[in-house]
């Protein structure tokens, strides 16, 4: 038996895609010269703060180790990193996108023709995160996992919907270029997010406390090979089937199938529960700061609101 680091029996494509490298890299030279060159172009333009620049070259290296470097191959072979990669893109990195993007690059593309139109709609709170669970629990379905992960564009297409969805989920509580006033109040963003939490916990759960193993590219020495098809090259491929013998990706793990399974719902739930934390600590803080900075204000604004309702109620008495 091997282990993790016997992945390197597949090669330099495989395990680093140099073509995905290639497009990452254009990206953020595009995201440069969008938003270093050319911003005084855009509407409501302006210049790009370090803070975004450098977080945007992380998130998308980030992109890169999960969808083009080793994770991406153990993603293949072992659930457990499926999951784990599954926690960082939809939990992590699509919220991050929000304040590594310049919030008038996003207003810009968001009022575009057609596309306002489709961002008003999935935006709205319960239909984004509908749509989001939905499309997560949907792909957890063995069929359909087992289908996508022996589709290369099936599988491509699926996950890019996955990403956008996940923006659309995130949209009600990061954007950046709306504002304040017409944002959800501190309050309803806790409840937004816990109600994600709620929502993403069955599908985990099915994973963790079903009795048997589910999906046939993670058991099946067939389904597995042609799993392993959309990250590594055929002629590779069968040289190291044939030279050391490989069925299945037993060989890289002392875990069971169910074991790996279990492990990689709990990966999931333990890795959502963390980050929503910070997520909720975060909002929590910055509540407490503006409470504290306006405090006047909203006390000004209270008796207003509660005068205007006595005004009213002794109108119609």
């Amino acid at each position: 038996m091997g282990g993790l680091t016997s992945i390197s029996m597949f090669g330099f494509w495989a395990n680093w895609t140099p073509f995905f490298f290639i497009g990452v890299l254009c990206v953020i030279i595009l995201y440069f010269l969008i938003c270093g060159k050319w911003y005084k172009d855009i509407p409501g333009g302006r210049p790009l703060k370090k803070g975004e620049a450098t977080l945007f070259v992380v998130l998308m290296l980030a992109i890169y180790l999960l969808e083009g470097g080793p994770i991406d191959l153990l993603s293949h072979i072992i659930f457990s990193f499926h999951m784990l990669q599954m926690a960082i893109l939809f939990l992590i990195i699509a919220p991050l996108m929000f304040y590594a993007i310049p919030e008038y690059i996003v207003k810009y593309v968001e009022e575009l023709p057609v596309v306002n139109k489709i961002v008003s709609l999935f935006t709205k709170p319960l239909l984004a995160i509908f749509l989001f669970n939905g499309l997560f629990s949907v792909y957890h379905i063995p069929l359909v996992l087992d289908t996508l992960k022996q589709n290369i564009v099936l599988h491509d297409m699926y996950t890019i919907l996955l990403f956008i969805s996940a923006w659309f989920m995130w949209h009600p509580i990061f954007n950046k270029h709306i504002p304040d006033a017409q944002h959800m109040t501190n309050i309803k963003k806790i409840l937004y997010i816990f109600f994600i939490g709620v929502l993403l916990t069955p599908s985990c759960g099915l994973i963790i406390f079903s009795n048997s193993a589910m999906y046939d590219t993670y058991t099946s020495g067939e389904a597995w090979l042609g799993a392993m098809t959309l990250c590594v090259p055929a002629d590779t491929l069968n040289s190291v089937v044939q030279g050391a013998g490989i069925s299945g990706p037993e060989y890289f793990t002392n875990f069971s199938p169910l074991e790996d399974q279990q492990t990689g719902g709990v990966i999931m739930k333990v890795m959502q529960e963390i980050v929503f934390g910070i997520y909720l600590y975060v909002i929590f803080v910055r509540w407490f700061r503006y409470e504290r900075k306006n405090e006047s204000q909203i006390t000004e604004d209270s008796l207003r609101k509660l005068e205007e309702q006595k005004a009213l109620y002794n109108q119609f008495r």
